[in-house]
């Protein structure tokens, strides 16, 4: 590595990846530092089954989009790694793999210094484009479960094999819970499944996979600024949908009427009894009710404007609950092991630059903090839902870029304005600036 950089950009996954095709598409020297691999959190995060939740379509990077013959399919999770592997090698970027950045600070100059696993740099400018997963969540309550019960997290859950014989307990239904207990659930295994607040949506409606109405409707293009509570909406839990097999609902219903136990959300635990919350009912209703809202925004939408669309029915319930199951035995029930799908953490601790709210978020207004020079990227909801996703991280990428350069820009004029009627031959790199 070089001593210094005019833009490091740290993490070299597709939010960094977008980041780097820009600069170099503006001559801005710069480098892309990644702790592991490309693609390292698809490779080692991810089940053997697991593939996509939105579609081939919406996989668009700067400079690179889907061409395969599957637009409305699903990569596994070995394809999206590919996918991003060439995506590098499409442009090329200024990668150094396997370094780790341990520090980040800003000293009086205004200049960023980085400590990094292999020495030390320095930079103009930073762009963090490390995401929002960076620590398993597990719940302290973890710590009063039995020592004989295996317990592992989802970004550890690779396939039923790996879990010893008996039943799996699963806490947590967004995404990864809910498509880890259905993978559990057609290996055979008997899943209890404790449910979280999470809403659903179905994942084809009306002739369309339902995330392609929503798109032609406009709702993936909204901005943050658009929501009341864009604070909570930040937040939020991801509705759960799975592309396995060419994409379908997850029903969770449907798994209960099929054998799979459903529970409330834990609330305690005593030796080996377990104790739930006497609200499955009520998320299972909330999570129809969020899936229905959809279809009505869906159905007003083909309305007005007169889009011939085939007629679906609604939904019906196949299976309600009585919420008399509040406890749960793991010895009588025979559960041997439980799988967290409880979430993660963000770790900023390296980042010695005061951007953090009170509850350790890094405030920005998309993407640009408060700390001139200092940048993020690849945050679920920074600008759009697609944000921290295939979907709108180029977009992302292409606003910070041009708030980068125009910062670069002004710092340049305001450094040189003591050069006025100086001959650009002088300092060349005046002509540079002018035309970046």
């Amino acid at each position: 590595m070089n001593s210094h950089y005019s833009v490091a950009v740290i993490g070299g996954g597709q939010a960094g990846l977008s980041m780097s095709w820009h600069l170099r598409q503006r001559g801005v020297d710069h480098v892309v530092i990644e702790r592991e691999r490309v693609g390292h959190e698809w490779r080692t995060r991810r089940w053997d089954s697991f593939c996509l939740v939105t579609p081939n379509w919406q996989c668009n990077l700067p400079g690179y989009s889907y061409t395969g013959d599957d637009p409305d399919g699903f990569m596994l999770g070995a394809e999206v790694v590919g996918f991003l592997e060439k995506y590098a090698a499409s442009f090329d970027p200024p990668l150094i793999e396997g370094v780790e950045v341990t520090r980040l600070r800003r000293t009086p100059q205004g200049v960023f210094d980085l400590e990094t696993s292999a020495g030390r740099i320095s930079a103009d400018q930073v762009v963090v484009a490390t995401g929002p997963y960076h620590v398993p969540a597990v719940p302290r309550i973890a710590e009063r479960l039995p020592s004989a019960l295996t317990q592992l997290h989802s970004a550890q859950y690779r396939n039923a094999a790996q879990l010893p014989d008996g039943g799996v307990l699963v806490v947590g239904t967004g995404q990864s819970g809910c498509q880890i207990a259905e993978d559990l659930h057609l290996a055979g295994r008997q899943v209890h499944l404790a449910v979280g607040s999470a809403p659903r949506a179905a994942r084809r409606y009306r002739g369309r996979d339902t995330l392609a109405w929503l798109d032609e409707m406009g709702h993936y293009a909204r901005g943050i600024d658009e929501f009341g509570d864009a604070d909570e909406v930040r937040l939020r839990a991801n509705h759960y949908m799975t592309g396995r097999d060419g994409g379908r609902d997850i029903d969770l219903r449907a798994f209960a009427r099929d054998g799979m136990k459903l529970y409330g959300h834990l609330r305690g635990v005593t030796g080996v009894r377990l104790e739930f919350a006497a609200d499955l009912a009520a998320s299972l209703d909330n999570a129809d009710a969020v899936a229905e809202g959809i279809k009505d925004a869906i159905d007003r939408y083909i309305d007005s404007a007169g889009i011939a669309a085939p007629a679906e029915a609604r939904y019906v319930p196949v299976w309600r609950p009585d919420d008399s199951e509040g406890a749960l035995d793991l010895a009588a029930a025979g559960v041997s092991a439980v799988v967290w799908a409880t979430g993660f953490h963000r770790d900023h601790r390296w980042i010695e630059v005061p951007i953090f709210d009170g509850r350790g978020y890094p405030t920005h207004e998309r993407g640009v903090t408060g700390c001139p020079g200092l940048y993020l990227l690849g945050l679920p909801w920074q600008w759009t839902w697609g944000s921290g996703r295939f979907a709108g991280v180029a977009q992302d990428a292409a606003y910070l870029c041009s708030r980068l350069l125009a910062a670069r820009r002004q710092r340049f004029t305001d450094e040189v304005s003591w050069l006025a009627g100086t001959p650009t031959e002088t300092y060349p790199q005046v002509e540079w600036w002018a035309a970046a």
